[in-house]
């Protein structure tokens, strides 16, 4: 098994935290090299430096995870993100966060998932609305394996006669809007993923030192599985090493579809897990029909 010395995990890491846990096609090459191992083992070699990213007050239980994108031959770093004194149903799962960050940063075809732990129902289920999630790979420190073995008689979109799949829906066309919002955040807007309840939605978290952050929803056909904006801004936020409060927040935008709305009350209790007192703006947006 392929392992990288504790120098170049901290190095690995700090590197991860500068592209919030983004590794390019030419990067993995290089560390290939470095290696001499295929890419399967590269994968589950950079599963302690996902796990690194963790945040886990709870359960005290780190979980990495490495999603690949196929098109672009990039690998996106995720890790388990849990909110204090909040419903266990909030917390954001380590194979959730990495497909959040693939998909946030332009990925269209995972097709390869290195996790730390076997994966729970939940994530085989986030993991089955994927597009191309019948051929997606699954490596395990002691296994290779695949979500159509993990996953049997799945149900999924076609069960719900949705059409569309995570990663492969096309772009939803803003026809208005409440208040202005960035353009960022509107591109994030149009891309949501929602097909069951219809509330395309995304949010923005404005830090006065770091950048911007952003999430946006990403609905499963079993419902529960479902990544709401708040969760998969504060996952990206945790990927950069940071914490909602321990920086400075300039403004935290959260926009749906007007009469669809669903989201802001998630958002809320997910705020109210950490010591600020950021607060939220809500827009209303309208699409064309």
């Amino acid at each position: 098994m392929a392992v990288f010395n504790p120098q170049q995990l901290q190095e690995l890491e700090q590197q991860a935290k500068r592209n919030r846990g983004h590794f390019s096609h030419e990067q993995l090459d290089e560390l290939q090299s470095q290696l001499s191992c295929d890419l399967d083992m590269l994968l589950k070699a950079l599963l302690p430096v996902a796990a690194t990213f963790s945040q886990a007050p709870i359960s005290h239980f780190n979980v990495g995870a490495v999603a690949f994108d196929k098109t672009t031959g990039s690998a996106y770093l995720g890790a388990n993100l849990e909110f204090s004194h909040q419903a266990l149903s909030l917390v954001v799962h380590a194979e959730q966060s990495a497909i959040n960050n693939a998909w946030l940063h332009g990925a269209k075809e995972i097709s390869r998932m290195a996790i730390s732990d076997a994966p729970c129902g939940y994530c085989r289920q986030f993991m089955n609305e994927l597009d191309k999630s019948a051929e997606l790979a699954i490596m395990l420190p002691t296994l290779n394996t695949s979500l159509a073995e993990l996953l049997p008689s799945a149900f999924g979109p076609q069960d719900l006669d949705n059409s569309q799949r995570l990663m492969a829906s096309s772009t939803s066309h803003l026809d208005s809007l409440s208040h202005e919002i960035s353009d960022t955040l509107k591109v994030h807007l149009q891309n949501a993923y929602a097909p069951y309840s219809g509330n395309l939605s995304a949010v923005e978290i404005s830090t006065q030192s770091h950048g911007q952050f952003y999430g946006r929803y990403a609905e499963n056909a079993a419902y529960s599985p479902s990544l709401s904006p708040m969760q998969g801004a504060l996952s990206q936020l945790a990927l950069a090493g940071l914490k909602l409060d321990e920086i400075v927040i300039s403004a935290i935008t959260l926009v749906e579809t007007k009469g669809h709305e669903n989201q802001k009350a998630v958002a809320d209790a997910v705020l109210q897990s950490y010591a600020t007192d950021a607060k939220l703006t809500h827009v209303l947006a309208e699409f064309n029909s």
